[in-house]
C-alpha cells in the first residue's frame, strides 16, 4: 500500500530483560527487510529500558522505536496499544511482527483491531512475495506471505492481507532460529511519544508472581517425548526412564498431554515449544504435522512407533517399527552396558 514503509519486530522485556522470541523475529525481520530494501525497527516499552536497545541493534535493528515512561513499567494492554497504534499511525510500517506469547497473544489482537488491519496467528514462517486477486484481476507485490498450519494441521495455509495494513502476524517462541548479535553493528535511537488519558490508566499491576516452567525444552541438547502410543500415565514412566539414562529433557505430543499423561510444559509442537536438539528420539508419536512443526529441525531424529505408515518416519533419520514396550527397555539395557558413544 502506498506510503506504507518498514519492518517493525516488537521487542517484549519484563523488568529489563527482553524475551527471546523478539530477538529470534528480529532476525527473520532482518531476512525480509533485505527483501523489500527497507529499514527494520525494533519497538521497545518500557521504564528504563534503553540500554537494551544495544542488544536489539546488536541482533539487526535499524532502529529502536523507544517508548519509556513510568506508566509502562508493567505490561498492561491499554497503555501499551494506545503507544503502538499511535506510533503506527504516525509512521505506517508495512509489516508488525509479535511473539505468540502471553503478552504477545493478548497486544497483536487489540493493536490489529485499533488499527482495523489483519492479524494472523501462530506462524510457522514468513516470507515475501506477490498475489494476483483473480476477480479483481490485480497482482499486489511484495507482499508479507503469512504461514500457518489450517484446518487442525490438515493443510499449510498461505494468508495475505493485500489492503487494511500494516501486514501483523504473531510467531511463537522458538519457530525462528535466532541469529548470532553482532556488537560492531550501528543503529539508531528514536523516541516515541507517550500520550495516555485516564481511560489508558483504569487498570494498574498491584502484585505479580511469576511460575518457573519445570522444564526447558528449548536448552535441551537431547529430548525424549512420548505421545499417545505410550498409552497411559503409568506407562509414561518408560519415556521418563529413557531420559534419565540419557542425560535428556522429556517431551510429549499434544495427544499425551490431552491425554493426561504429563504436563503442558512438556509439550512440544505448535501448540507448545519448538525444539532444534541435537536428538529427538520420538515414542509412540503419529507425527501429526502441529507436532512436526516443533521439532523436525532436530539434528537426529529417532522414531518408534508400531505403525509403518506413521508419519514421523518420512522426517525421522531413523525409524523402529515395534512395541516402545520391548524397544525402549532395550534401549536402556544396551546403553547402560556399553555407555555414551
Amino acid at each position: 500500500m502506498k506510503g506504507y514503509d518498514g519492518v517493525w519486530v516488537f521487542a517484549e522485556q519484563e523488568d529489563g530483560k527482553l524475551a527471546d522470541v523478539g530477538l529470534e523475529l528480529l532476525t527473520k525481520g532482518r531476512e525480509l527487510a533485505g527483501v523489500l530494501n527497507t529499514k527494520l525497527s525494533a519497538v521497545l516499552l518500557g521504564q528504563r529500558v534503553k540500554e537494551l536497545a544495544k542488544t536489539l541493534i546488536a541482533h539487526g535493528a535499524d532502529e529502536v522505536l523507544l517508548a519509556e515512561d513510568e506508566r509502562l513499567a508493567d505490561y498492561l494492554a491499554a497503555p501499551y496499544t494506545r503507544v503502538i497504534t499511535d506510533a503506527v499511525r504516525a509512521r505506517k510500517p508495512a509489516i508488525m511482527i509479535f511473539g505468540a506469547s502471553t503478552i504477545g497473544r493478548d497486544l497483536a489482537p487489540r493493536v490489529a483491531s485499533t488499527l482495523l488491519c489483519g492479524l494472523t496467528a501462530d506462524c510457522t514462517d514468513l516470507k515475501i512475495g506477490d498475489f494476483t486477486d483473480n476477480i479483481e484481476k490485480k497482482t499486489y507485490k511484495n507482499l508479507l506471505y503469512q504461514i500457518r498450519p489450517a484446518f487442525g494441521g490438515n493443510i499449510i495455509a498461505t494468508i495475505v492481507n493485500p489492503t487494511g495494513w500494516p501486514q501483523m502476524a504473531t510467531v511463537r517462541e522458538g519457530v525462528m532460529k535466532m541469529g548470532k548479535p553482532d556488537a560492531s553493528r550501528k543503529g539508531t535511537v528514536k523516541k516515541l511519544e507517550v500520550v495516555l488519558d485516564l481511560a489508558d490508566l483504569v487498570a494498574k499491576v498491584i502484585k505479580k508472581e511469576r511460575v518457573q516452567k519445570s522444564v526447558d525444552l528449548k536448552g535441551a541438547q537431547i529430548i525424549v517425548s512420548g505421545g499417545a502410543g505410550v498409552g497411559s500415565r503409568e506407562n509414561f514412566k518408560l519415556v521418563w526412564d529413557l531420559a534419565r539414562t540419557l542425560g535428556a529433557a522429556v517431551g510429549a505430543s499434544r495427544a499425551a498431554v490431552d491425554g493426561g499423561y504429563i504436563d503442558h510444559d512438556h509439550q512440544v509442537g505448535q501448540t507448545g515449544t519448538t525444539v532444534r536438539p541435537r536428538l529427538y528420539i520420538a515414542c509412540g508419536i503419529s507425527g501429526a504435522i502441529q507436532h512436526r512443526a516443533g521439532m523436525s529441525e532436530a539434528g537426529k531424529i529417532i522414531a518408534i512407533n508400531s505403525d509403518p505408515s506413521a508419519p514421523i518416519f518420512k522426517i525421522s533419520h531413523y525409524g523402529i517399527v515395534g512395541d516402545l514396550n520391548d524397544i525402549i527397555p532395550r534401549f536402556i539395557e544396551i546403553y547402560r552396558k556399553k555407555g555414551p558413544g
